[in-house]
């Protein structure tokens, strides 16, 4: 390449994905390209902080920054209660009402974004999201398409319905679950494909808000959570990376009342960290167990009012450093922490309350990564107990080095920049 070519990340509106892109970010600006960020309203800041030019997509008066976070608060506090339903319940109450928000989102931001990427006119766009937006398609380059929740997201006879966490080989749940995915998701899924037709884009089949790229697909899924698909992905078009772990500063451990025991580090995701009731159960546990916990409660650090010795509160961590000095990972199954653990060889404690950790905590069990526990009917003694046994496992702990070593040995990022790069280098 004779210049630095401009690769545009557009990552939907959850840490999530956005932080996935850092990590892809950090490694093309490593070797050599221009990577920006385009910033959904309320993200202001978070790229630039690791030193990427952004670009916003405007602020009105309704879609404000703080209007924005308030409608996902409020959206998530409204729905907490069915996060104690299993995934199947969830249909019609959560995963229903947030497809139509999605869609919503897609269309209000599609004629801003048209006016951003004719301003930036990037080399290539990456979308980290579950949804596609027309004005990437035309925007005359190649688009990359990143995959960063479970590899159920690409349906395959040999792989579970999307958002479901049944195993599999539950055949009849299974059919039962894709049938209630489409009758649920069936109006938004509508109205999405009416509005992909006023901008000459071609329907979706029932149930799916995002076409695979022409050009390249990226898959977060490391090998040793991976499906045996019954019909293999194009090489080529379909490239699988060893999760995609951004660097993060090193993490100062702070200065705990009871120096003994190993960490555990919990963290439920930004939305997630709005039940508080939950979290302070988890606090009252914590406090009989003889190790260290390091807990993420987002914003709502007032909301504790009696903290253990041996638990530290705080409203932000750099996950991946506190992951890689952790005796144990408990979250919510969200891919990003799912994959952290992984990389640096840290067991699961995966309790779901939605969308893809019902996938990623089902596939922690499935291969031996760590344990589910329901949110919805533990006790102090099944917690505790899970905790202490994860601890104690020592055969999980060997195997889960060995997943470290491969997935640290080929690294996603690395591997994700490359082929973007010579993505875009084929069609300059």
């Amino acid at each position: 390449m004779n210049q630095s070519p401009t690769i545009a990340l557009f990552p939907e509106a959850g840490f999530g994905a956005g932080l996935n892109c850092v990590g892809i970010a950090q490694e093309l600006r490593r070797q050599g390209a221009n990577p920006v960020f385009i910033c959904h309203p309320g993200f202001t800041g978070v790229f630039a902080e690791y030193g990427f030019k952004e670009y916003h997509l405007p602020q009105t008066i309704k879609n404000s920054a703080e209007s924005v976070e308030d409608y996902w608060q409020s959206f998530i506090s409204t729905h907490r209660p069915h996060f104690n339903l299993n995934s199947i319940e969830q249909l019609p109450t959560y995963v229903a009402p947030t497809w139509e928000a999605i869609v919503d989102t897609a269309i209000a931001v599609e004629d801003d974004l048209a006016v951003l990427l004719d301003r930036i006119k990037p080399d290539a766009i990456l979308l980290d999201n579950v949804i596609m937006f027309p004005a990437i398609a035309k925007a005359g380059c190649p688009w990359v398409r990143i995959v960063s929740c479970a590899e159920t997201e690409l349906p395959d006879p040999g792989v579970p319905p999307y958002l479901s966490g049944i195993p599999v080989e539950n055949e009849r749940d299974c059919a039962a679950f894709r049938k209630e995915y489409e009758k649920c998701t069936r109006a938004s899924h509508d109205r999405y494909n009416k509005f992909r037709k006023s901008r000459r884009m071609p329907d979706l089949p029932p149930g799916i808000f995002i076409e695979p790229s022409p050009t390249l697909n990226l898959l977060l899924a490391p090998s040793a959570i991976r499906y045996d698909r019954k019909v293999p992905l194009p090489e080529k078009q379909f490239v699988f990376l060893e999760g995609c772990v951004r660097r993060e500063p090193a993490f100062e451990l702070p200065a705990f009342p009871v120096t003994d025991g190993p960490l555990i580090y919990t963290s439920f995701g930004s939305l997630g960290a709005i039940d508080t009731d939950l979290i302070r159960r988890m606090i009252d546990v914590f406090a009989t167990i003889p190790a260290r916990f390091v807990v993420n409660v987002g914003g709502f650090e007032e909301s504790y009012d009696h903290i253990p010795d041996n638990v530290f509160l705080g409203n932000w961590f750099p996950q991946p450093s506190v992951v890689a000095v952790s005796a144990l990972f408990i979250h919510h199954g969200g891919n990003n922490s799912f994959c952290e653990a992984l990389f640096h060889g840290v067991p699961s404690l995966v309790m779901p309350y939605c969308w893809d950790g019902h996938d990623n905590a089902q596939r922690a069990e499935a291969t031996g990564a760590g344990r589910r526990v329901d949110r919805a009917i533990w006790t102090a003694q099944t917690l505790r107990s899970e905790i202490m046994s994860l601890l104690e496992d020592h055969e999980t702990q060997e195997r889960l080095r060995g997943i470290s070593r491969q997935m640290q040995t080929k690294s996603g990022t690395k591997k994700a920049a490359e082929t973007i790069l010579d993505a875009v280098s084929g069609t300059r």
